[in-house]
């Protein structure tokens, strides 16, 4: 029998043991200095790599961070306005029964991975079962009816792709929450612990300045390695599939675009085969190099090192599955 996996509160730290702290100076400040020096200092810039480098970053931090804003509005509004008892009488009492539900709740929700994140935290620290919270945390951005509009404009003619895009991304979600009920500890997730006397603004402030310092430090990686991988290597590995799929798969980690826009970059992607463009669409909103900054700081290492390799791989063979039947 599959048990439910709860939190227990004493293995639950405070919110600030063992975290970095962006002030918001420096946050605000590190978004400053980079808007203007994308519309200011880049005409200066002579070398291409850093230009290609600036304007990576500058996009992945203003294309995130509605979304992050609007995800950390949600989780603060959780925080202070839901009771806690509110979220066990909306889930099923049995962990295996509330993964999907709460994978299918995804759907409702428009918005980014960056969104997700602080919503499955806030999610956490009111009682839902941890592995119903990552459920949602994975299907929210994945398929949600902006994503879906967005994929089905991106592709014209090619319903079936946003219908496998649904599905794979569905069935991932789902999976890997019944694998972290079945095989996860407690120890191994570092939820933020919220206090009930934190008002609306109080949440919203510390949220914001967490997730978004992890941000920061995860488009900077992205646009690191948009610049450093050569575009060569992929037109040099599109004619396997195998190859191809994990191909677009770690490219979907590197370039951390927002599933609202990845529709139709995978779209462009025309020397590769729709299979392997589908495993694209459904790696990147559930492991990119800023979702794992943002999952590292607000869960804890421990959990990322687990997490991350486990959507990745089901998210692979999930894909290749699902376009094999459906493409």
């Amino acid at each position: 029998m599959v048990e439910r996996l709860e939190v227990p509160p004493a293995e639950v730290p405070p919110a600030d043991e063992g975290r970095p702290s962006f002030g918001p100076g420096v946050f605000i400040a590190v978004l400053g200095l980079l808007l203007l020096g994308q519309f200011v200092y880049a005409p200066y810039l002579t070398s291409p790599a850093l230009q290609t480098w600036s304007t990576v970053f500058v996009a992945i931090c203003v294309q995130a961070l509605p979304f992050l804003v609007f995800g950390v509005l949600l989780s603060a509004a959780i925080t202070a306005f839901i009771p806690a008892s509110f979220w066990t009488r909306a889930l099923p009492a049995r962990g295996a029964l509330a993964v999907p539900v709460a994978g299918v709740a995804g759907a409702v929700l428009p918005g980014c991975e960056c969104a997700s994140v602080p919503v499955a935290a806030g999610l956490i620290s009111r009682g839902v079962t941890p592995a119903a919270a990552l459920a949602f945390l994975l299907s929210s951005p994945a398929i949600n009816p902006v994503v879906v509009v967005a994929t089905v404009v991106a592709f014209p003619g090619q319903p079936m792709m946003a219908v496998a895009r649904f599905t794979a991304s569905l069935v991932v979600a789902v999976l890997v929450g019944w694998v972290w009920l079945r095989f996860g500890k407690g120890e191994w997730l570092r939820a933020r612990r919220v206090h009930d006397h934190a008002g609306f603004g109080e949440a919203m402030r510390h949220d914001l300045l967490h997730a978004g310092g992890f941000l920061v430090v995860g488009a900077m990686a992205a646009a690191t390695m948009n610049v450093i991988v050569p575009r060569e290597w992929l037109d040099a590995l599109a004619g396997n599939l195998w190859v191809s799929v994990l191909a677009l798969a770690l490219l979907a980690v590197i370039l951390s675009i927002c599933s609202e826009a990845d529709a139709f970059v995978a779209a462009s992607l025309t020397a590769f085969s729709p299979t392997a463009r589908l495993a694209f669409l459904v790696v990147g909103p559930m492991v990119d190099l800023k979702l794992i900054a943002l999952q590292a700081g607000t869960f804890g290492r421990r959990f990322a090192v687990r997490f991350v390799p486990l959507t990745f791989s089901l998210a692979v063979l999930v894909s290749v599955v699902t376009g094999t039947v459906l493409l």
